[in-house]
């Protein structure tokens, strides 16, 4: 790994655990080893930093959760995948995620609340990256147009749920039971 992604690898671990806000640089370059002029070498400031964490967490989940998705077939399994990968990484079974800390895009909006504000929007759109995944399981099985986007919604707000329930709660088997109440809320399109 070189500096420059021990840094980003670093501040993701601290920010992930502890909030953005309340991690400074010079405890990101303690825990790196990395000295602060090699830092300000690959970033202007902590606010580069930042994007690059947010940016490095959206490719790392989206590239986890994308293969898990292939590796069954769209539709009825990609759906069982997709709860059950968030299960997975929920109950720490997922080495590459890190330990759950709940989700990292909720906390960073939380962090970062102006819509407007870079970082949010970098949430926004890893969160529409992950709705077009569950889109692309709901035309998989058939369900006519018109609903297509209402039920990617509320299969995207359990997902959301599951893992807030699990953060704020400690309800590991949040995303199990999210699993459930998707395929009661699909079998009433499905029988349309």
């Amino acid at each position: 790994m070189d500096k420059r992604q021990q840094l980003i690898h670093t501040a993701f671990k601290l920010f992930y655990q502890q909030g953005i806000h309340a991690v400074g640089i010079n405890q990101i370059l303690q825990t790196a080893g990395v000295a602060k002029k090699t830092l300000y070498h690959h970033f202007a400031s902590k606010d580069e930093l930042i994007h690059a964490v947010v940016e490095y967490r959206d490719e790392n989940f989206y590239r986890w959760l994308a293969t898990r998705l292939d590796e069954v077939k769209p539709g009825y399994d990609g759906l069982n995948e997709l709860f059950d990968a968030l299960d997975d990484w929920i109950n720490n079974r997922v080495t590459l995620l890190t330990d759950f800390h709940g989700c990292f895009f909720i906390n960073a909006c939380a962090e970062f609340n102006d819509p407007n504000h870079p970082v949010h929007q970098l949430c926004q759109q890893h969160k529409k990256r992950i709705n077009d995944m569950i889109e692309k399981q709901i035309r998989a099985l058939g369900i006519i147009e018109p609903a297509i986007l209402p039920v990617t919604e509320s299969l995207s707000l359990l997902k959301e749920g599951a893992i807030v329930m699990a953060h704020v709660q400690g309800n590991l088997a949040a995303a199990q039971k999210a699993k459930d109440m998707a395929w009661i809320l699909l079998a009433a399109y499905l029988l349309k």
